[in-house]
């Protein structure tokens, strides 16, 4: 039998592990036949590092997601380690086995090392109790794998094989669990989400990203416990919530923020959307809508060598945000008709502002509130004809987010009457297509003037200053309506608009 083998099971099941595995729980079997297959493509050098602390009479494990992903059949990219030796003496033993270490975690019980390329942190077995005000750990190290596994966050994370004779220690039932599908705590939810409330994030993370449903205790404490998320950095509630956006199932997570009452703590302009109608009062309210413009719009991304590889943050929040606005400009008319106007412009402001609150970058916050803004642009395109100068605005305006705007647009058309719904794709399917043709002709992607601020000063005998920005504007209009006219034209037609304009 090879070291890198899963050997056997510590498992809290009274039966016989190799029973309790069999073939009568086909779905455990084959986590773990996954998990066999998988572990056993191991890098040898973490077999070697199993080897020198073995040898040196500790206990290390593999453990966490690295584990968890194993028996999902996903090869593990980030090593993961735990062990009951010390931290000087883990940096002695990662001195041995390695070409450089770091402390930078000591305080906490984590040293980092590297072999070659290989990249590991090694952190050593804890207990932790928690101030009620902070998430910060007060940080006691632990003597025993399965105390340690005790803290972990879910049981499906609570997994750890033993180097280098590959021993599964399960205490919690983890394997069971992710076989079921569920996501359960170690300890009782309340007492985990009490310890640490960025689990909360992170259960609704799992949720999305494993398509597995929460436990009613993991449920009712999330329910409880949200406003303790108020103690967690924006930064922290933000990754969690990016993560939870380009899982495979963004709406399993969103679903569940919005059950418990998270989403009214991180993100209340969506939640909002339950108690409005759309504009004709009819089958779906925008909450519904929203959640379909998020699957149409993912259905959407394209491969890798596409123009919107998926998973896309951008295109997914921008969907997520698109009607965002719609609550607060609600109009009831008299002829019984709901309103929602300008919702796009008021949208795109509660965007920017919520993803700045959240810490998101400018170029993400400002992309995604570009799309909110453009995405009522194309309405009416089908009723009159738009001039190639509004088609050439249209490109312009979107700019490098033209593909995700193509998608964006295209997801919001959610009725259901078919014949509307035709109408409104083949109109789109129209606009694409003189996009594509004047792009022939123009190249579209790069709009510009024919003439440059120098050659507008030299022209025009200007300094720099606001005067130019107003030529440069008048060019930039003047290419829009009538396309390219070549650099001579371009130069009477700016000595014409500056003879007028003083």
């Amino acid at each position: 039998m090879q070291d890198n083998e899963i050997r056997n099971v510590t498992s809290p099941y009274p039966r016989d592990t190799a029973e309790f595995y069999g073939a009568g729980d086909g779905d455990v079997a084959r986590l773990l036949l996954n998990g066999q297959k998988t572990l056993a493509k191991l890098p040898k050098e973490i077999i070697d590092l199993g080897h020198v602390f073995a040898e040196a009479g500790y206990e290390i494990a593999l453990v966490g997601g690295p584990v968890r992903d194993a028996f999902l059949a996903v090869e593990p990219h980030d090593f993961d380690l735990t062990t009951n030796a010390r931290p000087d003496e883990t940096e002695r033993l990662l001195d041995v086995w390695g070409d450089a270490t770091w402390s930078v975690g000591k305080e906490f019980g984590t040293i980092g090392g590297r072999r070659g390329d290989l990249v590991v942190e090694v952190t050593t077995y804890r207990t932790e109790e928690y101030d009620a005000s902070s998430r910060k750990p007060t940080v006691a190290f632990g003597d025993t794998l399965e105390g340690d596994l005790t803290r972990r966050d879910f049981t499906i994370n609570a997994c750890a094989i033993v180097l280098p004779t590959m021993r599964l220690v399960d205490p919690h039932g983890g394997v069971d669990d992710l076989a079921a599908g569920v996501l359960r705590t170690p300890v009782t939810a309340a007492q985990s989400f009490d310890d640490d409330p960025l689990r909360i994030m992170r259960a609704a993370r799992f949720a999305a990203q494993l398509a597995v449903d929460v436990d009613e205790d993991v449920m009712k404490a999330m329910t409880e416990q949200a406003e303790r998320l108020r103690i967690v950095s924006a930064e922290r509630i933000r990754t969690e919530l990016e993560r939870l956006i380009v899982s495979p199932h963004p709406r399993r997570g969103l679903e569940l923020l919005v059950h418990t009452g998270v989403c009214d703590i991180v993100l209340p302009e969506f939640s909002a959307l339950r108690d409005t109608t759309d504009e004709h009062n009819r089958h779906k309210d925008v909450y519904e809508h929203t959640l379909t413009v998020l699957d149409r719009a993912i259905a959407l991304e394209t491969g890798p060598d596409g123009p919107v590889p998926g998973p896309d943050f951008v295109l997914r929040f921008a969907s997520l945000m698109h009607d965002i606005g719609k609550p607060d400009t609600r109009r009831f008319e008299p002829d019984g008709t709901v309103t929602f106007h300008h919702h796009e412009v008021v949208g795109a402001k509660m965007t920017r502002k919520r993803m700045r609150a959240l810490r998101f970058d400018k170029q993400t916050t400002k992309d995604v509130t570009e799309l909110v803004k453009l995405h009522l642009r194309f309405h009416g395109y089908g009723e009159q004809s738009w001039s190639d100068a509004a088609v050439r605005r249209y490109v312009a305006d979107a700019g490098p987010l033209l593909e995700r705007l193509h998608r964006l647009t295209r997801a919001d058309c959610t009725t259901r009457n078919r014949r509307k719904s035709a109408y409104l794709q083949a109109a789109y399917d129209d606009l694409e297509q003189r996009i594509v043709e004047l792009k022939k002709q123009e190249e579209l992607d790069a709009i510009r003037p024919e003439l440059d601020g120098e050659q507008i000063m030299e022209i025009l005998n200007l300094p720099p200053g606001p005067q130019v920005g107003r030529a440069y504007r008048f060019l930039l209009e003047l290419r829009m309506e009538r396309g390219p006219i070549g650099e001579e034209q371009a130069r009477e037609a700016l000595l014409n608009w500056w003879e007028n304009a003083q």
